[in-house]
């Protein structure tokens, strides 16, 4: 640079540059002064690249939450790629979590937050080198946050640091336009902001950068499985776990919940734009060269309103984030390749069964197979007869758990084992405890869809587990962070766990771990023959 520019800078600029430079020292001597706070395992304080952070401690592990890892996605940088965080001096305060991404109603109050890309780290105090786990939340990348869920118990019992995040959700994740940059997949570049993060300050917090696990349940699990097939996410982590959901997730009409058209979780990167611009135009963004500005002054609550119906965002394919589809690129064996735990539960849908209007008699279930599946309905009300399973409304949960979740993950498991070790799993409580939520009329969940997570977190809104569900708990934690530490779950004291052949998967349940046939038992092979 020549020395008339260096010398024309501010004041203020020069003091920024300070800081930023103090900061990327304190990088540079964090294998000194952070081993030295990592290898006591007792401080409050730690330091990042980006400053220092002062967090909580308690007996057995230490939390540091609301750790900006990208620059606050507002203003002219709503709808651009993650920028690196601004840099501090004096120790930041990290004790309570950052803003949720904004979203709308849900269980939880809607946030108008856009300033939310924060991380949470959980490390137990233990001498030694961690490994780290990401961990992708559900929501179907439309609600939700990393601050949702308590992960000391995975932490202190597995011996991992646990990294929980938010990432930009609903339209602040999916917008496209022409000519943008990162159209549809801001949130996708998120979490790799994230793992870089991971990358970089995993040592200050007692981690070990070489092992990285990201895992994910549901919209998340769908992320997991596209930062497989993303070539821009190769070498930011050496496992991978998806928990209901994978590349090749669709589902026909009402198969996901009621009232959502057939879809799945991706979308070609054209279609994005196409959808941009109509959006853009109901807004009076009308001129192409202005319009993604003209965008990015339209309100949160605004843009909230026009996506309220939304629970499931897709994620744009067609550039170098994503360049194909996620279950084509798989199905073709262009993936990261890494070891995989793999898996559902063995009721998904009875969760989302349970909110259909009322009355769920059987005009209703057939209704819905005639809308899902057209003429071969008749089949699938066949395979699947109300008077045998128990009500109409447990028969479409039925056929929804194996048609969208069960067999679409088997699929997948398939072909991961062929070039990688991978592991697949059934979770199988059927006394899982029930959220906390208004149920218009009492249902048999089961294993309902996100009832393992409560096994592996402490998450408000779900009730207390039994003595041998805890113990359960204790069994798939260690199966999780052994994954984490070695890339197989197997470890001394746990029921043996085969690598995934011919349908074959492990069944997580208070009574017994074991292996059973899981497409079998979902009707699999019925299923290939089924359009829909």
């Amino acid at each position: 640079m020549p020395w008339c520019i260096l010398t024309s800078m501010s004041k203020a600029l020069w003091t920024r540059g300070l800081v930023a430079i103090a900061a990327a020292a304190a990088a540079t001597l964090a294998g000194a002064a952070g081993s030295a706070v990592a290898s006591s395992n007792d401080s409050a304080v730690v330091w990042t690249d980006s400053g220092p952070l002062r967090g909580t401690v308690s007996p057995e592990y230490r939390t540091f939450q609301g750790i900006p890892y990208a620059a606050p996605p507002v203003g002219t940088l709503r709808w651009r790629l993650p920028e690196p965080p601004h840099p501090w001096s004096t120790p930041r305060d990290a004790t309570t979590p950052g803003n949720r991404c904004a979203q709308g109603q849900s269980f939880s109050p809607p946030s108008y937050d856009e300033d939310c890309l924060y991380l949470n780290v959980t490390a137990p105090r233990g001498a030694g080198r961690k490994p780290v786990m990401v961990w992708l939340h559900g929501g179907g990348n439309s609600f939700g946050s990393g601050g949702e869920y308590d992960a000391h118990r995975l932490a202190v019992t597995g011996d991992a640091v646990v990294v929980t995040i938010n990432y930009r959700l609903g339209l602040w994740a999916s917008f496209g336009y022409p000519g943008l940059a990162g159209s549809g997949d801001f949130g996708l570049a998120d979490q790799q902001a994230a793992l870089k993060w991971v990358r970089r300050n995993a040592f200050a917090f007692g981690g070990d950068p070489s092992r990285v696990t990201i895992f994910g349940q549901s919209g998340g699990a769908n992320d997991v499985c596209a930062q497989l097939t993303s070539p821009t996410a190769r070498g930011l982590f050496q496992r991978a776990i998806m928990q209901s959901g994978t590349c090749a997730t669709d589902w026909p009409l009402n198969g996901l919940t009621v009232d959502v058209p057939a879809g799945g979780p991706w979308l070609s990167k054209a279609d994005t734009q196409r959808n941009g611009v109509i959006l853009a135009t109901k807004f009076g963004c009308t001129d192409a060269s202005s319009a993604v500005d003209c965008m990015r002054a339209v309100s949160v609550p605004n843009l909230l309103a026009d996506q309220a119906k939304v629970i499931d965002t897709p994620v744009a394919f067609g550039d170098g984030i994503l360049p194909e589809s996620p279950d084509k690129a798989l199905a073709a064996g262009r993936y990261n390749r890494v070891p995989v735990i793999s898996g559902t539960n063995r009721n998904e849908e009875r969760l989302q069964a349970v909110f259909f209007p009322p009355p769920f008699d059987e005009t209703q279930y057939q209704r819905l197979l005639a809308g899902a599946f057209g003429g071969q309905a008749p089949l699938v009300a066949a395979k699947y007869q109300s008077a045998q399973l128990g009500s109409p409304a447990l028969a479409w949960a039925a056929v929804a758990t194996d048609r969208v979740w069960t067999c679409r993950q088997l699929v997948d498991d398939s072909i991961l084992a062929r070039r990688t070790p991978t592991y697949a799993f059934e979770f199988a409580d059927p006394q899982a405890p029930q959220p906390q939520l208004p149920f218009p009329t009492p249902f048999p969940l089961a294993a309902y869809h996100s009832a393992e997570m409560q096994y592996l977190f402490d998450i408000q809104g779900f009730g207390p587990l039994s003595p041998a569900q805890r113990q359960l708990a204790v069994q798939m934690i260690g199966y999780w962070t052994h994954f984490a530490r070695t890339g197989n779950p197997n470890h001394p004291g746990l029921p043996p766990w085969p690598k995934f052949h011919d349908a074959a998967t492990q069944s997580l349940a208070p009574t017994a771990i074991h292996q059973v046939d899981t497409g079998g038992e979902h009707n699999c092979a019925f299923w290939a023959t089924i359009r829909s």
